[in-house]
């Protein structure tokens, strides 16, 4: 049975590699779940060994219809081909685990589909590459380098030797180990295959990373995300007419009809009629941690002293992980959907609401100012579809004082935006712009003479980053308040996502922690200690622009009577809701569970059928308002 003997050293071969990586992030991580028994930390083998089979099943499925198929005339022919094959999957394996830990260690995950998505921006990732990973990558590629050698000298997997084995006995094995194959691939005598969801065996979330497979996480996402759309049944059924309900009590907005469902009025709450200018500074990666006002370190004086002195959030929580959450957020006041964010969807690329089209009735002008090229997440596209008149980008810097792999620095940024504004003013124009910052991004390049460096860390490091952006922040403030525009504009700073987030629980709230204030000549000082989302940030910014709006913003201000604490977030693929102090947990294809969220960590508790309907309720009015473009 020699096309059975071979086919077992491919398993095993690969096998070997996936459990060398396993052991490797289980020692490298260990000290994360510590607080689990050694029985259940050591079935992530177990549970893994499953992931495991289902990608080298799928590629046993090519040698075994060749070896079982092909006469033996063609054996030469077919036996090169096949080891081509498997040198091929082996080279793609051996360079996506070790590509698995410096992306686990950026990320906290495992490969996903923001892996994938990286991969259309070649410039930037190499030119982050090479400048953040060089020693791994060449690490690596000698890795590569040697096992390929080693494969193509060794006679361990022979093909040819299968030849020996009689047509008709192979003919013969094809439907029984095909069969065995698709119960490889399936792993399940149940009436649904396994799937990621498989992996997460444990209340511990980096144990359960630490079980699954890259290249299959990596499959599943491709699978998952393919288009632009997600399926939400994986998260539980409901009747849409049921969801608009809840989900109608759980923003704190009258439902109005499927067309248009939660546009309504608002009154300002500037008793002056006068409109005031709009600007939203968009923060990258600037967590609530780094700043005093709402976090425990001293990084931020700038943003700081305007906290103190204008209207500052100290519970706020971001949409989600990455910037394109926090720009929807934040240009449009809507909530995290399922899938890929709206700003790379099909059907939201024109006719979506943002604050552009909202204020372009009144007469504003609008731009999207930003340091880097813009087509990176298809900001460009998506601002100038939806209502935006100008998007200012790493081009149209002449001279910049400092350029790094991501574009021009924050300082280029807010010197730019500042003559925009000045511009505008001029022309006697009201204007309405977001402007999104890009230094503090790995690897962390930073022009020298702006700041003062922390002692005793690397230049290029997230401190250092937060202190130039805050740096930044300051020099904006300083320009702005020697213009006449700046009595006359409400400015919000905030940010699109915290740094990095990382953490044992299966998601780690406290790291969607964000910083944000509300900055106008004539309001009152208020430190804002409710929970808030993004979506209420920027309804909270445009009630004080003195005019009487209609919008469909899924979020309040906080001037708003018996205003919902509420906030939604996505972490890769599981969605925590949160209402108070309790959340609900929705993980593709596993039960909903209800935790309370106390020191930082989520603690079993009673079931909530109510938040757990609620949080259902707005993956589903989320996902039907896209379809049928009713956010406008």
């Amino acid at each position: 049975m020699r096309l059975i003997l071979e086919l077992s050293k491919v398993y095993i071969l690969f096998l070997i590699i996936f459990l060398i990586s396993r052991v490797a992030f289980y020692f490298l991580y260990n000290d994360r779940f510590n607080e689990l028994s050694l029985n259940e930390s050591l079935l992530t083998f177990i549970y893994g060994l499953r992931m495991d089979t289902i990608v080298i099943s799928i590629i046993l499925v090519i040698p075994t219809l060749f070896l079982a198929l092909a006469p033996k005339y063609f054996s030469n022919f077919t036996s090169k081909l096949l080891k081509n094959y498997i040198l091929g999957f082996l080279i793609l394996t051996i360079f996506i685990e070790c590509a698995s830990f410096p992306f686990f260690a950026q990320y906290d995950l495992k490969p996903n589909y923001l892996f994938i998505e990286y991969l259309e921006y070649p410039k930037e990732v190499a030119s982050l590459l090479y400048k953040e990973y060089k020693l791994q990558f060449i690490i690596v590629f000698v890795i590569i380098f040697l096992v390929a050698r080693i494969f193509i000298k060794s006679y361990f997997i022979n093909f040819k030797n299968v030849f020996e084995q009689s047509y008709l006995s192979r003919v013969l094995l094809l439907l029984p180990i095909l069969l065995i194959l698709f119960l490889g691939i399936r792993s399940s005598f149940g009436h649904r295959p396994v799937n990621i969801s498989d992996a997460l065996y444990s209340s511990n979330r980096v144990i359960n990373e630490i079980t699954k497979n890259s290249l299959h996480s990596l499959g599943y996402a491709y699978y998952s995300n393919k288009g632009s759309e997600s399926d939400i049944l994986k998260y539980g059924k409901m009747n849409i007419d049921e969801a608009y309900s809840y989900a109608s009590k759980a923003l704190g907005i009258e439902f109005q009809n499927r067309s248009r469902p939660f546009y309504r009025e608002v009154k300002t709450k500037l008793e002056t009629k006068k409109q005031k200018n709009l600007v939203i500074f968009i923060q990258e990666s600037m967590g609530a941690q780094f700043t005093g006002f709402a976090g425990d370190q001293n990084l931020t004086p700038n943003l700081d002293k305007l906290a103190y002195e204008n209207i500052s959030f100290t519970k706020l929580f971001s949409n989600g992980t990455r910037s394109v959450r926090g720009l929807a957020a934040l240009s449009s006041g809507t909530l995290p959907i399922a899938g890929n964010e709206v700003l790379k969807r099909n059907k939201s690329q024109k006719d979506y609401f943002t604050v552009a089209t909202l204020l372009k009735p009144y007469g504003y002008k609008s731009s999207f100012i930003y340091g880097g090229e813009a087509r990176f997440d298809n900001m460009k596209a998506w601002y100038l579809g939806n209502g935006f008149d100008e998007v200012i980008e790493e081009e149209d810097y002449k001279n910049p004082i400092f350029r790094s792999t991501w574009g021009v620095s924050d300082e280029d940024l807010v010197i730019k935006a500042n003559e925009k504004f000045k511009e505008y003013s001029t022309n006697g124009e009201n204007f309405v712009s977001v402007m999104f910052s890009s230094s503090n991004h790995i690897p962390f390049e930073l022009p020298d003479g702006k700041i003062e460096f922390e002692k005793n860390i690397p230049k290029e490091s997230v401190q250092n980053a937060i202190k130039y952006a805050d740096f930044a922040i300051g020099k904006f403030f300083e320009l702005a308040k020697q213009e006449e525009y700046y009595k006359n504009t409400v400015f919000v700073v905030v940010s699109d996502h915290n740094v990095r987030v990382y953490g044992d629980q299966i998601v780690p709230i406290d790291m969607f922690q964000i910083p944000a204030v509300i900055i106008s000549s004539d309001i009152t000082p208020l430190i804002y200690n409710n929970l808030t989302s993004q979506a209420d940030i920027l309804a909270t910014a445009l009630d004080l622009i003195g005019i009487d709006l209609s919008y469909p913003i899924l979020g309040n201000s906080i001037f708003k009577d018996n205003k919902k604490e509420i906030n939604l977030m996505l972490f890769d693929e599981i969605y925590a809701y949160r209402k108070g102090d309790k959340v609900a947990i929705l993980v593709p294809n596993l039960p909903t569970k209800t935790f309370l969220y106390k020191d930082k960590k989520l603690v079993n508790t009673e079931k909530d059928e109510l938040l757990e309907k609620e949080a259902l309720a707005l993956i589903y009015v989320l996902d039907d308002m896209y379809k049928n473009k009713a956010y406008k």
